[in-house]
């Protein structure tokens, strides 16, 4: 699964959980609290994303994720070494 393929899951779960983002041109460098995600949001995005990802990535590397380019890179890894 290609970069882009993960970041329109992820961007389509954003949407889905803050629909007040749907105007909103998001990118990779934005992250979820500049789009007014608070914790909750945040892990309903990321959970909603693995399980259409199928996938589970531990706390732990989620923490590294900073903006949405970090966390679309922990997916990539994981998908890569979990396929």
């Amino acid at each position: 699964m290609t970069e882009e393929e993960i970041f329109a899951v992820i961007r389509a779960q954003i949407v889905d959980v803050l629909p007040e983002t749907a105007g909103i041109d998001i990118t990779l460098d934005h992250s979820m609290r500049d789009l007014g995600a608070n914790s909750i949001d945040r892990m309903d995005v990321v959970i909603a994303a693995q399980d259409e990802l199928g996938i589970t990535v531990p706390g732990a590397a989620l923490t590294r994720a900073e903006d949405l380019r970090s966390l679309v890179a922990v997916f990539r890894s994981h998908l890569s070494t979990h396929a």
